[in-house]
């Protein structure tokens, strides 16, 4: 900062910003994600230049991603090519390239307005919505925990959120930073002793993030012509997955837990990612085959899971398929099978918005001589697919499909040509700890509210739930348990504001509050 700023302000800076983390999943303190929006926005308008804004930013921005992502460190236990202390040197390390675009929120809000207060706000929460959707586009986007969620409410109490489908996720985040504002305006109203503003600037963001907003009920069980659903939580640890004796073992156990409730009934059935070791593809070498539940048919294993299901069901699961080029196996597909009681494929979707480092490494040639590897078990790189698809499963409905970490990214997990009636999102979130699973649950019921469409995750680990239209969890399994979920897939809302525009609604509410500030500027300056 200046020569004039505090030794301890940089450190506090780094405090703030993991401050603001703690609103987000498991802790849900958002009025400390406030109070540290607050500090943020006094140094930014204290600092001397742009330049000095943006290490404002910057320094809070360190905080706010090691603190959140910390789960990260977590999946670095699970591998042996790397020593699991340089997870949370990864931690850090990727806060150092995300605190870039909390510093180019700060720095463009300064220069804008140069610094002036009444005009600084909107401009700051206009350009960090932009930020944001820079952070979720560029270098292949890392969408996670945008200021919104802050503003996401208990499993049945969705809160502020409910607006998202008039605002995106994004524009959302620029709300959050005005209720910050708010609360910096309270506290110089203490300080002045201005008592009645004081209370009206701190009880707003307050009623607003309080208020008990339970949605419209699009949830609620029951109705003609909805799917019946059995969603599996085989609970199978990360540190045994990739076990071929325990192979058959885990089928066994996911198989139990897919029993039909009654002779002859019917349903489609939602397995997790990583829950099924088998190659349902026939063509493979033999060596892949060897190491399944079934060695080496295909064809035997897919009509066995087919008995499991029961006639005229229908399994969604996730699957690893195999790209093959000559007589080589030259990488792998993370997909979702679509597979019938007759043991027949009756569709496939490939993830698209794959993991850096976790499903491929970048610039292999260069980092695999250093020792570096994936986090995800094995040498192939996975291949993307070619974005969001519907399936249309007939009976079973039109369904959307997003494996993984795919469901954080805001306007693009669904087919806008083609509108699903509900999401699938198979997961294995055995890899992120405590803080991960929560996080991840808490983004996959804000997609569910933007675009007006329940999502059902199934997960490896937890937390497995059913997601209605308005962000309400219906059923979840808890995380570390063993379980399952029937019921009917809640119905869709007729398609929101978001559905039809995605993320240029987003952008559109940015530039409205950017104009603002402008105008808030000039005439300031005008006086």
């Amino acid at each position: 900062m200046s020569s004039a700023a505090p030794r301890w302000l940089p450190v506090a800076l780094i405090g703030a910003g993991a401050a603001a983390a703690t609103g987000f999943q498991p802790l849900a303190l958002w009025p400390f994600t406030l109070a540290a929006l607050a500090v943020l926005i006094d140094r930014i308008e204290h600092a001397r230049t742009a330049r000095q804004a943006a290490l404002a930013g910057w320094l809070f921005g360190l905080g706010y991603f090691t603190l959140g992502n910390n789960w990260i460190a977590t999946a670095f236990t699970y591998q042996a090519a790397m020593p699991a202390w340089l997870g949370w040197i990864a931690v850090v390390l990727l806060a150092v390239y995300l605190a870039v675009y909390p510093a180019l929120a700060a720095f463009l809000a300064a220069w804008l307005t140069r610094r002036r207060g009444a005009a600084l706000l909107p401009a700051l929460a206009g350009t960090w919505i932009i930020a944001e959707y820079l952070r979720a586009t560029l270098f292949t986007g890392f969408a996670w925990n945008p200021l919104a969620m802050a503003a996401l409410g208990g499993f049945t109490r969705p809160g502020l959120a409910l607006i998202a489908p008039w605002m995106g996720t994004y524009a959302l985040s620029g709300l959050v930073m005005l209720l910050g504002g708010l609360w910096l305006f309270a506290w110089r109203a203490v300080q002045s002793r201005k008592w009645p503003v004081a209370a009206a600037n701190a009880a707003l963001p307050a009623a607003l993030l309080l208020l008990p907003l339970h949605g419209s009920g699009g949830g609620v069980d029951g109705g003609e012509g909805r799917p019946a659903y059995t969603l599996v939580q085989p609970n199978i640890g990360q540190d045994t997955i990739n076990d071929p004796s325990l192979y058959e073992g885990q089928f066994q156990g996911i198989a139990r837990l897919s029993a039909p409730l009654a002779p002859g009934s019917t349903r489609l059935v939602l397995w997790p990612e990583g829950g099924l070791p088998d190659y349902l593809r026939p063509g493979y070498p033999q060596f892949f085959y060897n190491a399944t539940t079934f060695g080496a048919d295909p064809a035997l294993a897919r009509m066995r899971i087919g008995r499991v299901i029961g006639p005229g069901s229908l399994l969604l699961t996730g699957a690893t398929d195999l790209v093959i080029e000559g007589n080589d196996v030259t990488a792998a597909g993370n997909v979702i099978t679509a597979l019938a009681s007759d043991g027949s494929i009756r569709g496939s979707y490939a993830k698209a918005h794959l993991v850096p480092y976790g499903e491929y490494l970048p610039m292999r040639a260069w980092l695999a001589p250093l020792g570096l590897s994936r986090l995800v078990s094995g040498s192939l790189d996975f291949l993307p697919g070619p974005g969001p698809r519907t399936l249309d499963l007939g009976v079973y409905g039109k369904a959307g499909l997003q494996i993984c970490y795919e469901i954080i990214f805001s306007g693009q997990v669904t087919d806008r040509g083609h509108r699903p009636d509900y999401i699938f999102n198979p997961s294995n979130d055995g890899w992120f700890g405590a803080w991960g699973p929560p996080q991840h649950l808490a983004q996959a019921r804000m997609r569910a509210i933007e675009e007006g469409l329940p999502v059902l995750r199934a997960t490896t680990t937890g937390i497995s739930a059913v997601i209605d239209a308005d962000g309400v969890v219906r059923q979840f399994v808890p995380r570390l348990k063993a379980g399952r979920l029937d019921g009917m897939v809640p119905p869709a809302h007729q398609p929101t504001l978001f559905a039809r525009l995605g993320n240029t609604l987003a952008i559109g509410w940015a530039i409205l509050l950017l104009g603002a500030s402008l105008v808030v500027a000039r005439r300031r300056g005008e006086r």
